[in-house]
């Protein structure tokens, strides 16, 4: 990592007491700058997370993904951040990325995280990115080959360039179509991706909101 580099690892978390200690130890062989926001679980994340050493920000009610993503990043600039990785709690992002994800900065803006869609990943959730990133092409002309991969890493310079509106899951793709309004300079990286539980992320509906979003977002350009 170079000396100039003081990166931040931002992790949003609802209900995932059971995966996140093993996800913090794994990204601490990377990264020790951790900070987990709580968005409102009912079980014990908070306190799990807090055993690591990691830094948890909390919400007292759940208001999402995307607003979990803003209270971490912001909080991560106001303590010196200059590079910002945002991945998932739940295990499905593996830490040994982190590096690749952070040396793709050095000469781009931002760098997404490419699925490789591994036969271990659900039907339903492969037919819907490959819909959504072709709805995201035709009206936004951005080629990204999978948009709602949430395991990506952006520079402070960027981050209010892509800062986004969306508190749910629409927080990637807004992220995505916004870089590509700033014209900023992004890369992909090809990630595994493991499912250690029964599918829990973005449903049916909340592929049906995303496109419509994306559209709207075209028509009130």
């Amino acid at each position: 990592m170079p000396s100039d580099m003081n990166p931040y690892i931002i992790i949003p978390a609802r209900n995932e007491q059971t995966h996140l200690p093993s996800v913090i130890k794994a990204v601490q062989t990377y990264c020790q700058n951790i900070i987990v926001v709580n968005d409102g679980s009912h079980d014990q994340t908070a306190q799990n997370a807090a055993q690591t050493g990691a830094i948890i920000l909390s919400h007292k009610v759940n208001l999402g993904k995307g607003a979990a993503l803003k209270t971490g990043c912001e909080y991560a600039l106001s303590r010196g951040a200059t590079h910002l990785i945002v991945m998932d709690a739940d295990g499905q992002h593996d830490p040994k990325e982190i590096p690749p994800l952070l040396n793709a900065l050095q000469e781009h803006d931002i760098a997404f995280g490419v699925r490789t869609m591994p036969k271990s990943m659900p039907l339903v959730m492969r037919f819907g990115n490959t819909f959504i990133n072709k709805t995201l092409t035709f009206f936004h002309n951005i080629n990204i080959k999978d948009s709602q991969c949430g395991y990506r890493a952006f520079t402070a310079q960027a981050y209010p360039k892509i800062c986004w509106d969306a508190q749910d899951y629409f927080v990637e793709t807004e992220m995505t179509i916004r870089a590509g309004k700033q014209k900023l300079k992004y890369t992909t990286i090809p990630i595994q991706t493991i499912y250690n539980d029964k599918y829990k992320g973005t449903t049916v509906l909340d592929g049906i909101t995303i496109v419509s979003k994306m559209i709207s977002a075209k028509l009130l350009k």
